[in-house]
């Protein structure tokens, strides 16, 4: 894993280096083939997570059938950890409702809400893990990219549209994809910057926040 800081370093932009806005949950020890409610009960901490991905790197590596590697690199987690009570009325226990902030740049690339439109809850996610294995204490289970339609049910619409804009540049290429014909929008540069942060509804940062430089490896 990487730090809340520190920069994310690739040898190559042509990779597609993309962020991932995401929350996660930390577990303790959970048996094997866990009931939805057992799965609810272990969830003993919440996070916020750059998930990095190499997007150029994914579509070879899924044609083999055998799912991401090289493709996904390290994550960063945020500096702060809460537990679910912390969180009050934003945590039903299966999800968190609250906006998350993606920035590049400094620029706003989206504010999702992490609890809408989530396809699958963490007990749904922490069940399906646990279907085969039992998980350990410190297990961590990510939601994925957090991402909201559009209010008319079609694909979500960009910051500069009024909308909720997206916690990935993969999101913003497909949506241009489809109302365009093909993507305009880049992905990450070495010395691109990217923030990830969740505040509650008093405007406080709750996890503190995930901040890191896209720059060049060096051996």
């Amino acid at each position: 894993f990487l730090g809340p800081r520190e920069p994310i370093a690739m040898v190559s932009e042509a990779w597609g280096i993309d962020f991932e806005g995401e929350v996660a949950v930390i577990l303790g020890d959970l048996a094997l083939g866990a009931s939805r409610e057992e799965a609810a009960a272990a969830i003993r901490l919440v996070v916020i997570v750059n998930d990095v991905s190499l997007r150029n790197l994914i579509p070879g590596e899924l044609g083999k059938g055998f799912g991401f590697f090289q493709g996904k690199p390290s994550s960063a987690f945020s500096p702060v950890a809460v537990t679910p009570d912390e969180l009050g009325g934003a945590w039903d226990g299966a999800k968190l409702s609250l906006p998350l902030s993606c920035a590049v740049n400094g620029k706003p690339f989206g504010c999702p809400n992490a609890g809408d439109d989530m396809t699958f809850d963490f007990p749904a996610l922490i069940c399906h893990a646990a279907k085969t294995r039992p998980l350990a204490a410190g297990t961590i289970i990510g939601s994925g990219t957090v991402s909201n339609k559009d209010p008319d049910g079609g694909p979500g619409r960009p910051i500069a549209e009024g909308g909720r804009g997206y916690a990935c540049v993969a999101e913003m290429r497909t949506v241009e994809t489809i109302r365009d014909g093909k993507p305009k929008t880049e992905f990450l540069h070495f010395g691109d910057t990217v923030r990830v942060e969740m505040k509650d509804e008093s405007g406080r940062s709750i996890f503190g926040a995930i901040e890191q430089e896209i720059v060049r490896h060096e051996r």
